[in-house]
């Protein structure tokens, strides 16, 4: 039986700009397994965010096809956590938490209680009524991760979103994350340049090339679960960081872009 999740073949995305185009990715051919956690990792604009766009259906590819897999007909298939929080600045904290589960027109006995639990779950029970202004950004990207898993997607996709935040609230963002994704088993694809992240989060790392993105390598992130932030220490984490930096480094080296 196929367990994947997510199944890319053959993806390429042309950008058009004036009368030049501009390739900016693949093409890519790659599997997500049913329940995995991927990180993709690639040199700035190698079309990482691109490919994840054209897996959530908002940007349609060039060439080739994405299929998703779906197991239920009430979960939505997909749910997206941007890197620039994305929340209704209007909306209250719960209002933008159960944003998605009033377009599904979840009924409200269930809603409340979703909203209630991803409150607590994040932090952000003493928040329910506050407004985004009011909020840090490590509190808005809760806000974000809080309406993501509130609908219960089959397929969480999330673009860098721990990259505006400074490091040491980042670490406490991936530590909360991992435990999360570590009590709920969803398929996830994660989009990061950082790439103790990628080790620490996921289950398996995707080397992009330089533009137009291509797979390059594919990492076994070789570290059993439960996984706890203090793997970071061990001497196996960063001699696996150190060869998934070179092969980094040797796609920087080829893109005019960053060569001296």
């Amino acid at each position: 039986m196929n367990d994947n999740r997510v199944a890319v073949r053959g993806v390429e995305r042309v950008f058009a700009s004036g009368h030049a185009t501009v390739k900016a990715l693949g093409p890519i051919d790659l599997d997500v397994r049913d329940g995995e956690f991927l990180c993709i990792v690639g040199p700035s604009g190698c079309g990482k965010s691109t490919l994840l766009r054209i897996i959530a259906g908002l940007l349609s590819p060039s060439d080739g096809e994405v299929s998703l897999r779906t197991t239920s007909k009430e979960a939505p298939l997909t749910s997206v956590v941007f890197q620039d929080y994305s929340i209704f600045p209007w909306k209250t904290v719960e209002a933008n938490v159960r944003f998605g589960l009033d377009i599904a027109k979840v009924p409200g006995s269930v809603s409340k209680e979703r909203v209630s639990r991803w409150l607590t779950r994040l932090g952000l029970k003493d928040f329910g009524g506050a407004y985004p202004a009011t909020l840090s950004g490590g509190m808005k990207q809760r806000v974000s991760i809080a309406r993501a898993f509130a609908v219960e997607p089959q397929i969480l996709l999330m673009d860098e979103p721990f990259a505006a935040l400074d490091a040491q609230l980042r670490q406490v963002m991936q530590a909360e994350l991992l435990e999360l994704w570590q009590e709920d088993g969803r398929t996830v694809i994660f989009i990061t340049h950082n790439l103790d992240e990628a080790i620490l989060l996921g289950d398996r790392v995707i080397v992009m090339s330089s533009r137009p993105g291509r797979v390059v390598a594919e990492v076994d992130v070789p570290f059993a679960r439960p996984r706890s932030p203090e793997i970071r220490r061990s001497s196996e984490f960063a001699e696996l960081e150190g060869e998934i930096w070179d092969l980094l480094r040797s796609e920087m080296k080829t893109d005019p872009r960053t060569s001296a």
